[in-house]
């Protein structure tokens, strides 16, 4: 339950002259996992800033292992590591079609309210979610 995958394809315009996706696109690409790691545990992201709470990233640390190239299917690796009282942790990895790693990063990310823009207790249904998890 703390690891979720979900399967991206390489686009034209995330690459360079000769097929390789430009670096700071494969923060879309984990981007894109947390989401759906979210929502695979019942939470929508768009729900839960409806509800005043947003999750901006505060460190990110992406180690590049090998290009990916355009039209390739690349599958993204959402894990949980851990979670503080406003913080939540995440290691995620890319693999292309053959199964190579491509990409590893570690992600915190930051419960904050909109209102206050302060950083906020997690909502119940993630704080219940965490029981799960640990």
């Amino acid at each position: 339950m703390k690891n979720h995958q979900i399967e991206v394809r390489v686009r034209y315009s995330e690459t360079d002259q000769m097929g390789v996706v430009y670096h700071g696109n494969y923060i879309p690409y984990f981007e894109i996992g947390r989401v759906e790691w979210l929502r695979n545990k019942g939470i929508s992201y768009k729900s839960m800033e409806e509800n005043g709470i947003a999750l901006p990233i505060v460190s990110m640390n992406i180690n590049y292992k090998k290009s990916a190239r355009y039209d390739e299917l690349l599958t993204v690796h959402t894990a949980f590591k851990s979670r503080s009282a406003v913080k939540i942790e995440f290691d995620c990895a890319i693999y292309n079609e053959s199964d190579e790693l491509l990409t590893t990063a570690h992600f915190i990310l930051v419960f904050v309210s909109l209102k206050t823009g302060r950083p906020t207790a997690p909502p119940d249904n993630i704080l219940e979610l965490f029981k799960t998890l640990e």
